[in-house]
């Protein structure tokens, strides 16, 4: 029997964790994270997480980021999503979305595989043995339709799916190796979508009381913002709109992300982008100052989104913000400051858990229980008790 391993399918990034002397670890095979991204050249070849990221500026309509968007949904309910990327988004049977490249349909399901299997070759590379077995996570609001495409990428992958968890189910596992104390959790995940839980951990039982999120609501919506800022200064100023422009949108989306990462840690940053695009007059070059104040203005609205699923799911909960004992928050965006500081208003003033790593914790998780099914980690058990809509249905795995 082979290794098994817990992954991380995120929208932007994805990590593959694995059991090690008891403690799971985070594999690293150039770097902790792997752009969730495929990319279709003209020769055939698919390039995968890195290396299609490099070349997505040259090759914008063949190269697919945010599958995770797409998966088990039909066209008809990602029509703002589609406006947002630069390849063809079509309708397949059914209603399905696929991606067109080259004249060819791909599955979201597909694309995602290739992902999974890079992440289970780059864990046997570093494992040095063969690995078949794999926890995956999903957005705890996953629907069933959204959970069986996961499944199915895992099956074309040529993975054993040992079982699908919700994504805060997995980060307070990660959380809660060492907890011997009853505690009260609130998990904050806004990373590539929103959801928000609230569980019980302690003695070895992961209990999740609620669980509320939004489906339209993650990182992409905050560089989205800040791509129409640059965009719209460079049409008022130059008379061109870059989004109607597949390379020049793509170097814009790029860009955003950068700076908003930069914005995390800085009052400012500048976004400079040589040669965005030509006219007649020649070659136009990009460059803005961006500050974390006009950044904070133009996310407000998207920062404000997060309020209702929180106060849904502590009412779901029949909690309070008294009730809460830890904070913990998942997510790439979460280290947004106007992110941070809206968390502790919500919370009471509570501040959040800086001790695990937002990007690692979901992959750790699903590690530790991906050792809890194969034998290798014993005590544990997982409760997936919800009261929310939005969330899978309850089971137990011990």
């Amino acid at each position: 029997m082979g290794k098994a391993v817990g992954i991380d399918l995120g929208t932007t990034n994805s990590v593959v964790a694995v059991m090690e002397g008891g403690k799971p670890t985070v594999v690293i095979e150039g770097s902790r994270l792997t752009p969730s991204v495929v990319a279709f050249t003209a020769t055939g070849e698919r390039l995968i997480g890195q290396m299609a990221r490099r070349q997505a500026v040259l090759n914008p309509e063949n190269t697919i980021y945010s599958a995770k968007r797409f998966i088990g949904r039909r066209y008809s309910e990602v029509l703002s999503e589609i406006r947002n990327v630069p390849y063809k988004v079509v309708a397949g049977p059914n209603d399905a979305v696929r991606f067109l490249i080259m004249g060819k349909q791909h599955s979201p399901e597909e694309v995602s595989s290739l992902v999974l299997r890079r992440l289970a070759d780059d864990a046997a590379k570093y494992l040095g043995e063969k690995v078949t077995d794999a926890v995956i996570t999903v957005p705890a609001y996953f629907n069933d339709a959204q959970r069986q495409a996961t499944k199915d990428a895992g099956a074309i992958a040529g993975l054993n799916l040992l079982r699908i968890i919700n994504e805060p189910t997995a980060a307070s596992l990660a959380y809660g190796l060492d907890k011997k104390k009853n505690e009260t959790i609130l998990v904050f995940d806004l990373g590539g979508t929103f959801d928000v839980s609230i569980l019980d951990v302690g003695d070895g039982v992961f209990e999740v009381r609620s669980t509320a999120g939004d489906t339209h609501l993650g990182g992409d919506d905050f560089d989205k913002l800040l791509v129409d800022l640059m965009a719209e200064d460079f049409l008022r100023n130059r008379g061109i709109d870059l989004r109607k422009d597949r390379q020049a949108l793509q170097r814009l989306t790029e860009a955003a992300e950068k700076a908003k990462i930069e914005l995390s840690s800085m009052a400012e940053t500048t976004v400079a982008l040589p040669f965005i695009t030509a006219d007649a007059s020649g070659p136009k070059h990009f460059e803005m100052k961006i500050t974390r104040a006009k950044f904070d203005e133009i996310t407000a609205g998207l920062v404000e989104r997060c309020v209702a699923p929180v106060k849904q799911a502590l009412s779901d909960a029949g909690m309070s913000e008294r009730d809460i004992d830890e904070v913990i928050l998942v997510g790439g965006s979460t280290r947004i400051p106007a992110v941070q500081a809206l968390v502790r208003r919500l919370t009471g003033g509570k501040e959040p858990n800086q001790s695990v790593n937002p990007d690692e914790v979901v992959a750790v998780g699903a590690a530790f229980q991906a050792g809890v099914l194969a034998g290798e980690v014993q005590g544990v058990v997982l409760l997936e008790v919800t009261h929310s809509p939005w969330a899978s249905r309850p089971s137990a795995a011990s």
